[in-house]
């Protein structure tokens, strides 16, 4: 108030200079400008209301000078005359010629620069007293947010010439305040530790070494609050009511003490259920979806369950913006409630246009075709969210929104605008080295699941060294037809010299070429037919190849050409493909070779992945896997290279690749008949560290074994480990890496630690 009385009698005084300066009126033959030192006489202009040639009086004295100080860039505006010129004497406030910030840990200068912007507080900007007010009131803000009361904050200007000043801000941040107690008042049906077990505020779990729940943040204990008032609105208490809360700091600024008082009122019965309004859905049906029973205490979350599955039912006929508004009747008597669903269906609405954004890559047509809700017909919920759902779960999509936007001037028609957020669709490596096993390495793959934006799959490796010399080529097109049948063809050849490796010793020669169809059965069911011709020439060495070995060949000979039909049917409801939180995938696969082939045997396997959300971070997954396969006809037994194995990424992480199960004469891993393998895993987010869509932890165990037959099977000899596994979406594809400790393991088994995989999917 004193300093607002302080500018008013300066501002006066200005007046009454102006006024003795200018007694008369005159016409302004000229105006000269004195004091400028940073500022253009150009910009002073443009804020005068007068011009030479306009009669000047001591009313415009006081325009004049009013309109100089609104620019905030001077400190003192003084007129004089000289004849018939118009003299403006001005006094510039400093400019800030620069700002360093020191000592600051928690929030970046980028982060505080442009804060300090947006209130006027930048190079180049005028300083005053008001600006410096401000400038520490948002630092003291920023830092309050994180909790951190006992920050300290200190201004040094310096002055520079030409009327400048460097600002340095000092920043002692301090130690954030932590949350030592919440106490709850007033509660008598619930413990404090029941009511507190979903609050984000408070001390943290000793496993929980991530987070900032301790911190104090106004926006979270408002989240708990709303969270305390659903346990009670959800167990029946409507007159539940939070009358006060109290945030209190300690002397030091380090510690913070929350108080909540509640009334928890009367718990009610739900005594009558009713359905009102207009609605073209049968009543039976949509009482059908309520989830709320008459005798039953009321519950405000399964009203609401029940309001958005009407709400859902009603817009899967078309009914975008239909209100359900569930009003309930109190009867304080009898401590009961009537419900009443009251429906207003309005207008039946159709999409106009769907727009899709955002896909650099691929081509419109890519997502088009994978649309369950069509232009041109009524808008339904369930094909929005089949829309959502199928394009999110295409393995180069990483984000889906779906926005329902209304046509202007149409009250019953709406436009969808789609924005994806694509991510690379496959991988690509190139690279050569030296391997103790293998000797000299030169690969290169390419794989790519959207080819060109088409959304075909075209996949291409090269792979050479002492062992094996692989090339392979391989095309799909999921869309064949417009129906969604696939079409795919692939060949492959593959050498393997395995004297070089420790494996049953053998060499052997294969080409294949297969061709496959695919047909959707419903929006998560599909099956596939693959026809794969293959010839396959073994030789044998004359001291290395093992008992088994030659005793196949001598039974079956060394050169076989073979026609196997594979059909298979998956089912995969997963929200997405690439990390996963929810859904169910399954795969059952028969493989066989059609009668009178040169070697004549059929294998059959079956695995699934469940995937469970936890909690919004913490994703729980199971995966099972089981496989049988033998010979028939005049085939002894179903031939070794097809045999099954495990062991490795992808199976019983912790033991090396392809290595457990029987072993042959030379004490090499040799497959079997019957293989089984499990494991349990929980996915979360790196804390605070990086985007959970693209690097995720795991913690695991995983179990299994290869057995010779299934007769052989004793689950005393399943081996198994647990630890740590790493995902990770990088520019050029998925990696997995994993760090396990086997248990159950025999001296003979063959351990690693640390493994690793590229192009996973997760």
């Amino acid at each position: 108030m004193i300093i607002r009385i302080i500018k008013l009698f300066f501002l006066l005084y200005l007046l009454l200079l102006a006024q003795a300066a200018s007694a008369e009126p005159f016409k302004i033959r000229d105006i000269l400008l004195e004091g400028l030192e940073r500022i253009e006489a150009g910009t002073v202009f443009t804020y005068l209301p007068v011009k030479v040639g306009d009669v000047f009086s001591d009313a415009d004295s006081v325009l004049v000078i009013k309109e100089l100080y609104k620019t905030e860039l001077f400190s003192d505006v003084t007129l004089r005359r000289e004849d018939d010129v118009l003299i403006v004497v001005l006094r510039e406030r400093p400019g800030i010629a620069s700002l360093d910030i020191i000592g600051n840990r928690d929030i970046t200068d980028e982060q505080l620069i442009e804060s300090l912007a947006a209130i006027g507080v930048a190079p180049g900007r005028v300083l005053n007293r008001s600006v410096l007010d401000r400038l520490e009131n948002e630092l003291l803000q920023q830092y309050f947010a994180r909790g951190k009361y006992s920050v300290q904050i200190k201004t040094i200007r310096e002055p520079l010439s030409r009327n400048r000043v460097a600002v340095q801000i000092q920043i002692a941040e301090g130690e954030a305040a932590e949350i030592r107690s919440i106490n709850i008042v007033g509660n008598t049906v619930y413990k404090d530790k029941e009511l507190k077990k979903g609050f984000e505020s408070g001390k943290q779990a000793w496993w929980q070494f991530w987070g900032d729940g301790d911190k104090y943040s106004k926006q979270r204990l408002s989240a708990d609050l709303e969270t305390l008032r659903s346990k009670y609105l959800d167990t029946g208490y409507l007159n539940f009511n939070v009358d006060s809360t109290q945030v209190s700091i300690g002397p030091d600024k380090k510690d913070i003490y929350i108080t909540i008082n509640v009334d928890e009122g009367n718990q009610y019965v739900l005594r009558e259920i009713k359905l009102a309004g207009t609605f073209a859905v049968p009543e039976e049906e949509l009482r059908q979806l309520i989830d709320v029973e008459v005798g039953e205490i009321f519950s405000r979350r399964q009203v609401v369950a029940s309001t958005e599955r009407i709400s859902n039912r009603l817009g899967n006929d078309g009914y975008a913006f239909a209100r359900v508004n569930p009003i309930p009747d109190v009867d304080e008597e009898t401590k009961s409630v009537d419900l009443t669903f009251f429906i207003d269906q309005g207008k039946r609405v159709y999409v106009r246009r769907i727009n899709i954004s955002g896909n650099q890559y691929s081509r419109d047509e890519v997502f088009r075709r994978e649309l369950r809700q069509m232009e041109g017909g009524w808008y339904s919920q369930a094909g929005v969210e089949g829309s959502r759902r199928r394009i999110q779960r295409l393995g180069f999509v990483e984000q889906v929104e779906i926005e329902t936007v209304r046509v202007p001037g149409e009250d019953d028609v709406v436009d969808l605008d789609i924005v994806v957020s694509e991510r690379l669709a496959g991988s690509f490596s190139i690279g050569a080295g030296l391997s103790d096993s293998q000797g000299a390495v030169i690969t290169s793959s390419v794989s790519q699941d959207n080819f060109l934006g088409t959304g075909k799959q075209v996949s291409f490796s090269v792979n050479t060294s002492r062992v094996n010399t692989v090339f392979s080529l391989a095309y799909s097109d999921p869309y064949h037809t417009i129906d969604g049948v696939s079409r795919g063809f692939g060949f492959s050849y593959l050498s393997t010299d395995a004297e070089e490796a420790d494996i049953s010793d053998f060499d052997s020669d294969q080409f294949s070429l297969r061709g496959t169809y695919g047909i959707p059965l419903t929006e998560v069911d599909r099956v596939g037919v693959t026809a794969d011709i293959r010839r396959t020439e073994i030789d044998i060495t004359d001291t290395g190849s093992s008992d088994e070995v030659r005793e196949f060949l001598d039974e079956n000979g060394d050169n076989f050409i073979n026609l196997n039909v594979t059909a298979v049917y998956t089912h995969d409801s997963r929200n997405r493909r690439v990390f996963g939180t929810s859904g169910f995938y399954q795969r059952a696969r028969i493989e066989a070779a059609i009668p009178y082939s040169e070697l004549e045997y059929y294998k059959v396997d079956y695995e699934n992945i469940w995937l469970i959300p936890l909690t919004k971070i913490f994703t729980f997954a199971t995966r099972s896997e089981i496989g049988y396969g033998d010979s028939y006809g005049d085939t002894s037994d179903l031939p070794f290279f097809e045999k099954f194995r495990a062991g490795g990424t992808g199976s019983v992480r912790g033991f090396r690749d392809n290595t457990l199960g029987p072993q042959d004469s030379q004490d090499d891993a040799f497959g079997g008949n019957f293989v089984t393998t499990a494991g349990v895993q929980l996915y979360f987010p790196v804390p605070a560290i990086a985007d959970p869509r693209s690097l995720r932890f795991g913690i695991f165990a995983d179990v299994g074994n290869v057995f010779e037959d299934f007769d052989d099977f004793e689950s005393s000899e399943l081996r198994g480990s647990l630890g740590l596994e790493v995902n990770l979406i990088t520019g050029l594809g998925g990696v997995t890496f994993s760090f396990a400790s086997p248990f159950n393991d025999d001296e003979e088994d063959e351990t690693e630690f640390f493994q690793f995989e590229f192009g996973t999917s997760f």
